[in-house]
């Protein structure tokens, strides 16, 4: 399905996807959305924190303005059209920067989605949120004093309340990546107090993001591209306590992975965790071809890590290279057999059955044990579309056709 910044939350939590990063320092980001250099980007995170040195701070925010600015402009000549645009988000490095953005950028503003949150804790979390609630709510004030006057000044106001009614939400992502979130003695009086915040701020809250680099780096450590992030122990023990919190049903967040930093070859110490058959059943030789390209990228551990993310209730993956979006979004498209089992778990959910045969007669499925699960499936259908029977996510990674299935009439929670 189509989305863009004004498209509902519910909607922009699960599209977020394979988000780029780039430094707000490159001069090229306008031209290349402009002209998509890059097939299937959906998301970028503009990053003023850790991909740039504390003494370019100025410069990337001048450049991280010229950059928005040039976008708006596209837009306002028709060069490009808003929808055409992918998510945009910008990533600040304190709250004292995010009030300066938001004083400083202007109508550019209305180009993004949010604001990405580093080391997001219980000491500042309330202060950005705070922010980012009051720049919403006086776009809402202001509204609301327009329509008022209304039925008074006639049909330029009525124009005008419409055309600021459609100003987007601006959303918030923490990122849990401090100390006091991974060592233990601290963690979960820690988690329970973002939470706190993050329940008074829900509306504004997007996604919660988790920052494995920073977790690592507070040990000295640093996956490698054979193995993933859940191999990690003191990472692995903090992903879960994150998700037993963030993650529960009732508590209604999407939290998004850790970064995949790998993107070129080097050498291998165990086998390569790709299958030939899923390739070669789906495009033959090339298939082959390509799961050997993907090997020598270090791509098979994205797509274990993306997996393992999916199998945790994971939805979303930093990732810092091109080459990287593809084989994510693929990963979240919904096979047909989940859908299956998602749709006739939701539509039979009326008392009358508890436990049915699904509908490829390979599994027992219960209407209450699986309806969250069911639910979570058709959310992330309706932004990924569902794949033909007997079709694999391999059926996405070239220009491939005919690997969606028509999708309507999704039953909605």
């Amino acid at each position: 399905m189509e989305f863009h910044n004004r498209s509902p939350k519910s909607i922009l939590a699960y599209a977020i996807g394979a988000a780029l990063y780039m430094p707000a320092t490159r001069s090229e980001v306008a031209v290349e959305i402009k002209n998509g250099k890059h097939e299937g980007l959906t998301t970028v995170i503009l990053d003023l924190e850790d991909a740039i040195g504390d003494q370019q701070v100025g410069q990337a925010e001048q450049s991280l303005a010229q950059q928005l600015h040039q976008l708006l402009s596209y837009v306002r000549t028709g060069a490009m059209s808003e929808q055409s645009l992918p998510l945009l988000f910008v990533r600040v490095r304190s709250v004292e920067q995010l009030e300066r953005l938001l004083n400083g950028l202007g109508e550019s503003l209305t180009l993004l989605t949010g604001f990405v949150l580093p080391k997001f804790s219980s000491d500042n979390g309330r202060a950005y949120f705070e922010l980012i609630a009051g720049y919403n709510r006086g776009k809402r004030t202001g509204t609301e004093v327009e329509g008022e006057s209304e039925a008074v000044a006639g049909d330029d106001i009525n124009t005008n309340a419409k055309a600021e009614r459609n100003i987007p939400v601006l959303y918030g992502l923490p990122i849990l990546e401090s100390s006091n979130i991974i060592y233990r003695e601290t963690r979960w009086n820690e988690l329970l107090s973002i939470k706190e915040i993050l329940d008074e701020y829900q509306e504004y809250v997007l996604n919660v993001r988790i920052g494995a680099t920073d977790f690592s780096s507070l040990f000295g450590l640093r996956r490698s591209p054979d193995i993933t992030i859940y191999e990690i122990a003191v990472i692995r023990d903090c992903i879960a306590d994150i998700i037993n919190l963030f993650g529960r049903v009732d508590s209604d967040y999407v939290i998004s992975g850790p970064v995949w930093e790998y993107f070129s070859h080097r050498e291998r110490v165990f086998k390569p965790q790709l299958r030939v058959s899923p390739f070669e059943d789906t495009l033959g030789k090339q298939g082959r071809n390509l799961r050997m390209d993907f090997i020598s990228d270090a791509m098979d551990g994205l797509i274990r890590e993306v997996m393992m993310d999916k199998e945790n209730g994971i939805i979303g993956k930093t990732i810092i290279h091109p080459s990287h979006i593809k084989s994510v979004q693929a990963m979240y498209a919904v096979t047909h057999e989940e859908y299956m089992d998602a749709l006739a778990i939701v539509e039979r959910n009326d008392g009358s059955l508890g436990v049915f045969k699904s509908t490829y007669a390979n599994k027992m499925n219960e209407i209450k044990p699986h309806l969250n699960w069911a639910h979570r499936i058709i959310n992330r259908s309706k932004v990924y579309g569902v794949l033909h029977e007997q079709q694999h996510f391999v059926s996405l990674l070239p220009n491939h056709e005919n690997t969606f299935a028509a999708y309507s009439g999704a039953v909605q929670r």
